[in-house]
């Protein structure tokens, strides 16, 4: 393998015409025959010449001297400039994120067109997860999880970027939509439309339902709130869901009503703890939603 050394020499040598005045263009001390026996122990690893001497000072390149230069020249000309970059943190590349279909939809879009805004050189790669992605994340996956978080596993560390808050959603046909406030025990006939595969979610709308003496004679199943919507819609029934949105899940066919008492949740972005220092995860979190009483 080539040594960098021995292409830096061949590189100044180049950039000076000439091994005197190449001497003085490095950035530390080196003797005219040093670089000389770089250059020439280089020509033996290639096994041609790289320079022709033109006079007595003066060497301009070979054919294949200027095919080697135009490959060499961008990387050392380049050098510098990544390691500042990676003394500031600043380095760009591809940043992979997980996320449920409502944040998808209602929280990273303004996230990460401020992130697009200020680092065009990271590109972002996004998945969409049915359930909170962690086991992902922590099989070093993805490098962002944003979603609700029943538990932060101890290899994972969490920031909230967001607050949801409890609706009921009934189709706009339903006789008890023309009401402001909606009581769930008028409701205890209907269908119900739970979560299939993100059994906290489940277990949090039935729950809410035992709160108010509710046990649905009919259950549906369905994977993800955009799927729910679509179900109350088409008029199968009612549920409950947690939205970004301040005025509840927005959807054609579909009514929204605040659920009092119910609890609101939170939204966080996850990362593991042995990646906290990666810049590109630092410019995501330094650009991400602040809600209202986190600092």
């Amino acid at each position: 393998m080539i040594q960098l050394q021995r292409l830096e020499g061949f590189y100044r040598v180049a950039r000076a015409e000439g091994y005197a005045r190449a001497v003085r263009s490095f950035p530390y001390p080196i003797t005219q025959p040093g670089i000389h026996q770089q250059v020439k122990r280089l020509e033996s690893e290639v096994g041609v010449a790289l320079f022709e001497r033109v006079g007595k000072d003066r060497v301009v390149l070979t054919p294949e001297g200027r095919a080697l230069y135009s490959h060499v020249a961008p990387f050392l000309e380049g050098l510098d400039a990544v390691v500042q970059s990676l003394r500031k943190g600043e380095v760009g590349g591809t940043l992979r994120i997980h996320a449920s279909g409502h944040v998808l939809r209602h929280l990273l879009p303004a996230w990460l067109r401020r992130l697009q805004a200020r680092r065009p050189d990271i590109e972002v790669v996004l998945h969409e997860s049915k359930v909170p992605a962690v086991d992902i994340l922590s099989a070093g996956d993805t490098d962002l999880v944003v979603d609700h978080l029943p538990e932060v596993p101890e290899d994972v560390e969490a920031r909230v970027v967001g607050h949801t808050a409890p609706f009921l959603v009934l189709p706009s046909n339903h006789p008890q939509a023309k009401s402001r406030r909606v009581r769930l025990d008028l409701l205890r006939d209907d269908a119900f439309i739970a979560y299939s595969t993100d059994k906290y979610l489940r277990e949090l709308q039935l729950a809410e339902l035992a709160r108010a003496g509710v046990r649905p004679r009919r259950l549906h199943a369905a994977d993800s709130s955009e799927t729910i919507l679509g179900f109350v819609s088409a008029g199968l029934g009612y549920s409950l869901l947690a939205s970004l949105l301040p005025g509840g899940p927005r959807e054609a066919g579909v009514v929204a009503r605040p659920l009092p008492g119910a609890p609101s949740g939170a939204i966080q972005a996850a990362w593991r703890r042995s990646s906290a220092r990666s810049p590109l995860i630092q410019a995501a979190l330094t650009l991400a939603p602040k809600p209202r009483g986190v600092p």
